[in-house]
């Protein structure tokens, strides 16, 4: 169960195939019409919510197919997913939107953001560091000094930088994405 934008204290939260289609109430998908925001969807059956649970995600019911018993989703990526309509959903958008539109500012509250999730921060850069801690690091400038590329079977200590790269450079042209294919 998630926060979904404007629930209030106190709310009677409903859920089942018999719930009224408000926000924040629980409904499996077959109930709910073409069209409808819904998030916290689950994949499988009793899962208890796998899509669409992001700070400001929403997914939207595209269509039902009764003969087969399914439903398909557009997913926040922009994505198409098709899933059993007995899995349930929540109604609504989740609750915390534009969180990141706000600037960190300053090191401590990104420090403070990472710390609760998990050691990715700060991110040092290979040329920042000495030979003996990074394949890139060394030198009388910070230059990489080799091909940035290396092969998929190199021991551990080297895989760094473009890992079996099949092309590397700019990317040119028009690229089909995912939501033009359907």
């Amino acid at each position: 169960m998630l926060a979904t934008e404007g629930m209030y204290t106190g709310q009677f939260i409903y859920c089942g195939k018999k719930a009224t289609l408000s926000i924040g109430n629980v409904l499996p998908l077959s109930a709910v019409p073409e069209g409808t925001i819904v998030c916290n969807v689950e994949s499988k059956v009793g899962d208890r919510g796998a899509f669409a649970r992001g700070s400001g995600t929403f997914a939207v019911v595209v269509s039902h197919d009764e003969d087969k018993g399914t439903t398909r989703l557009r997913l926040p990526s922009g994505g198409k997913k098709t899933v059993s309509s007995l899995v349930r959903a929540q109604i609504g958008v989740v609750a915390g939107g534009g969180r990141t539109d706000k600037p960190l500012l300053k090191a401590g509250n990104a420090y403070h953001k990472y710390a609760v999730k998990r050691n990715c921060w700060p991110k040092i850069r290979g040329v920042a560091k000495n030979p003996v801690e990074h394949p890139f690091g060394g030198g009388n400038h910070q230059h990489i000094g080799r091909p940035s590329t290396v092969a998929r079977d190199r021991p551990a200590g080297r895989k760094v930088g473009l890992i079996g790269a099949r092309r590397t450079g700019r990317l040119r042209g028009v690229k089909k994405t995912g939501q033009d294919k359907d």
